[in-house]
């Protein structure tokens, strides 16, 4: 990319890159995620939002302590802004009788946020498929904003990979961005 950004704030659905995850059999190296988007937006400064629902205590048979870690990684490590929340538990009817369903959605947190840093970057750059983003998406470009968009083929709406300024697959990316292979619990 030829163009050169003084700030790029990117925002990062959790939830989204997870899919991707899933579909690679790795997880994200977020050091090396980081030092890729840095590279690939020319971008001087570049500031990383993590949007993430994590289970509550004592609703897993295994310790989350691992979870909590990584949060710490992120912010300490990384300097991410880790914006975190527990999920919810909605209990539903359904014809095997009442279920627990959990919530987690990010979507406010994470536009809030984008409106309320706006002054702050050139350019933004949103890892999330979901087409309600298309409203904030269009709202930033109509302020002369820049906004690209990462997720995966199998995962992103037509509306938000044509509404952007780009849009990249993060599993076509050639640059080594993935880490460790993804462990599944039992």
């Amino acid at each position: 990319m030829e163009k050169e950004y003084l700030n790029v704030y990117a925002f990062i659905d959790a939830s989204n890159l997870w899919q991707a995850q899933k579909v690679k059999g790795r997880m994200f190296d977020f050091e090396k995620l980081k030092r890729f988007l840095k590279e690939k937006f020319n971008a001087k400064n570049l500031k990383v939002f993590y949007y993430t629902a994590y289970p509550a205590d004592g609703t897993r048979d295994y310790s989350l302590d691992s979870k909590h870690k990584f949060f710490t990684y992120l912010k300490k490590g990384l300097d991410f802004e880790v914006v975190k929340k527990e999920l919810k538990r909605i209990n539903v009817s359904n014809e095997c009788g009442v279920v627990i369903e959990e919530k987690g959605n990010m979507d406010v947190e994470l536009t809030i946020d984008t409106v309320r840093h706006l002054e702050k970057y050139d350019a933004a750059i949103f890892f999330t498929g979901d087409s309600d983003f298309l409203a904030l998406v269009t709202y930033l470009r109509n302020l002369k904003k820049d906004v690209y968009v990462f997720s995966s083929k199998n995962n992103v709406s037509q509306e938000l990979r044509t509404g952007s300024n780009g849009y990249f697959d993060v599993l076509e990316i050639g640059e080594d961005i993935w880490g460790k292979n993804l462990e599944h619990r039992h």
